[in-house]
């Protein structure tokens, strides 16, 4: 069975603090004079945590993981999975340019990490980009019969009969294009709710 996108992301968390807490032993930032003064890692746009510690920041991803919005709120559902994306994007980083990454088999890991932050947006987004490109178009053949319609009601008999044969046609093509909202719809919940 494939992984939802809040399962990947639960991976990827659980695999990062584990790298997190070699990174925190390591005490490479002790010695590192710029970190000295520093009181945080990141940028505060990017995470809340206060720390010099990788693993708090982990655990403020895997909170925000457990706090995500409902699917049913897709903007905030967006956002949310967007900036959990590039926080362990950041972290990734971070693991990337030191040595105790190095020693860790690092083609291997930053293969795996790319793979995954892209895997995860890359459904999330394409899913929701190709519902909205359905329901535009929806909207363009629901305003393409209310034209037609508007000039049923000023042609001729003879013109009428062609028109009525659009206005089914455009029909049609409006029964399957809900059909399709319906299936990317359907799939969006089951990526969900699927374990």
């Amino acid at each position: 069975m494939t992984m939802t996108v809040l399962e990947r992301l639960d991976a990827q968390i659980n695999k990062l603090k584990h790298d997190a807490k070699k990174f925190d032993n390591a005490k490479l930032l002790d010695k590192n004079r710029h970190f000295r003064h520093k009181q945080q890692l990141f940028d505060p746009h990017l995470f809340s945590s206060k720390s010099l510690l990788l693993a708090d920041y982990v655990d403020e991803i895997a909170d925000a993981l457990s706090n995500m919005p409902k699917m049913t709120q897709r903007n905030s559902y967006t956002f949310a999975v967007e900036k959990i994306s590039l926080q362990l994007e950041a972290i990734v980083r971070v693991l990337k340019a030191t040595p105790v990454w190095a020693k860790e088999n690092q083609a291997t890991r930053k293969k795996y990490y790319k793979k995954a932050v892209q895997q995860v947006m890359q459904s999330s987004h394409e899913l929701y980009k190709e519902l909205s490109e359905h329901h535009e178009f929806e909207r363009r053949l629901n305003e393409m019969v209310s034209l037609r319609r508007l000039q049923l009601d000023k042609t001729s008999t003879e013109q009428a009969s062609k028109i009525n044969l659009e206005i089914l046609a455009l029909h049609g093509r409006l029964g399957r294009c809900r059909k399709a909202i319906s299936a990317i719809e359907d799939k969006i919940q089951r990526a969900e709710k699927a374990k």
